[in-house]
């Protein structure tokens, strides 16, 4: 019997499905927990005795796998948990501070797209310029005129001589049509 045929696990497909199954109880759970197992097994091939069952290992394999899935579940129960009894510590924001966040979050949102990208992607997600100017397509120049017209906007409403209302709807706030016709 050759190393190929000893592991045609096609046959046992339906034994560990049912097994997969009382474990799961959960059809889309139990494929997967399938899946897993096979996987592990074809990576871990070489500590299978060849003296062995090939079904009982298997079987092995796919209990492990099950196992090793509800403790990484218990544990994430435990921390969402945990996570969950910090956060009911933490006192609210008062009221003041929930405004100001969400008149910051509006101007953001009321930026023009390319310049609200731009800005996220440095400012928000942490990149450099130039990476975030890669992740654009954009020159690193006009990835830095992006965000520097972002910030200038932003720092005229702190300032006060810029509202919020007034950005709605305009793509770009610091430009006016001069001449032509109103027709």
């Amino acid at each position: 019997m050759n190393s190929r045929s000893r592991f045609d696990v096609i046959g046992l497909l339906g034994p560990l499905r049912r097994y997969a199954m009382v474990l799961t109880r959960d059809e889309t759970e139990a494929e997967d927990l399938v899946h897993d197992a096979l996987v592990r097994a074809y990576e871990r091939h070489h500590t299978f005795r060849s003296s062995g069952s090939l079904r009982t290992w298997l079987f092995s394999v796919l209990h492990n796998r099950f196992v090793d899935a509800q403790r990484r579940k218990t544990a994430e129960a435990a921390r969402v948990r945990h996570m969950a009894g910090a956060i009911e510590t933490i006192a609210p924001a008062d009221q003041e501070s929930s405004v100001r966040l969400q008149q910051v979050r509006q101007a953001f949102l009321n930026l023009p797209e390319e310049q609200r990208a731009a800005l996220h992607l440095v400012a928000v997600e942490g990149l450099s310029y130039q990476d975030a100017a890669g992740a654009l397509g954009i020159p690193l120049g006009t990835l830095m005129s992006r965000i520097g017209r972002a910030r200038a906007l932003l720092r005229s409403l702190e300032d006060g001589t810029s509202t919020i209302s007034q950005q709605e709807g305009r793509a770009h706030p610091n430009l006016r049509i001069v001449g032509g016709s109103d027709g």
